[in-house]
């Protein structure tokens, strides 16, 4: 069994609440994907991180989804991607997982609106962890702000997730919170952090990346700033099961 996952993280400048602007851009950015087995967009993946909730949403099988559907077959590439996801009674910052076939496997609700910038007047409360597999690796499922709340990856890794992402649109003013905490996330985990971030300017902030894998040991093996450019990278399962082995912290973890 091959325990190895080629990922592309594709760090870019989404065109401020414009999609279609967006579709051409990553077009252009992922010409090919060089036998890739998982590409991973950031979130609010093609209209940057809006908070009019109202105006952007879609059923979850909207334009979002018939765009990255096409591309994942034109690929033959798993994707994870960012959108707002139009609920019931409030609208979801929403992570979605597609297989090869632009078929849906999985959906993360964001579990933590991001309350300094106004996020949860406009968007729900995710109420769902949420491992999925791509090729037989178990993948926690988080988004931008999450990173800041342990407790979630914690119940990652006492599920043995072998890789978590975190997918973003966090600011250059705080840049070294983000490159510390994924570095700090993969540390206690004993995982693969892979951290896909924007860059370039929305009309408040600016963005300069620092797109990112770390490995169960807490060493980083990409870190990529202010560049638009998939960032490929290739992880092992393996490696994690030696760690953990080697290194059986977990097996101490007190969940209190």
């Amino acid at each position: 069994m091959n325990d190895k996952l080629k990922i592309g993280l594709v760090q870019y400048s989404p065109v401020w609440e414009d999609k279609s602007a967006s579709i051409d851009k990553i077009k252009n950015i992922v010409i090919n994907n060089d036998k890739l087995d998982l590409i991973i967009f950031p979130e609010m993946t093609l209209t940057g991180f809006t908070m009019k909730s109202e105006k952007f949403a879609e059923e979850l099988t909207g334009e979002n989804y018939n765009f990255f559907s096409t591309f994942a077959k034109e690929k033959k590439c798993t994707l994870m991607y960012g959108f707002i996801e139009r609920g019931n009674k409030k609208n979801f910052n929403t992570l979605v997982h597609l297989n090869n076939q632009g078929k849906i496997i999985n959906k993360y609700r964001k579990i933590h609106p991001f309350s300094y910038s106004k996020e949860d007047m406009f968007f729900g409360k995710g109420k769902e962890t949420v491992i999925t597999k791509v090729k037989g690796i178990k993948i926690g499922l988080s988004i931008c702000y999450d990173l800041r709340f342990p407790e979630l990856y914690r119940y990652y890794a006492k599920n043995k997730a072998h890789l978590i992402v975190d997918i973003a649109n966090w600011p250059d003013t705080r840049i070294e919170h983000w490159r510390t905490l994924l570095k700090a996330r993969a540390i206690e985990n004993q995982c693969y952090v892979v951290g896909v971030n924007r860059v370039g300017d929305d009309p408040k902030l600016h963005y300069t990346g620092f797109s990112s894998v770390f490995d169960p040991m807490g060493k980083e093996i990409v870190e990529v700033e202010n560049e638009e450019k998939v960032i490929a990278v290739e992880i092992d399962k393996s490696y994690v099961d030696e760690v953990r082995k080697k290194l059986p912290f977990l097996n101490d973890m007190s969940m209190i």
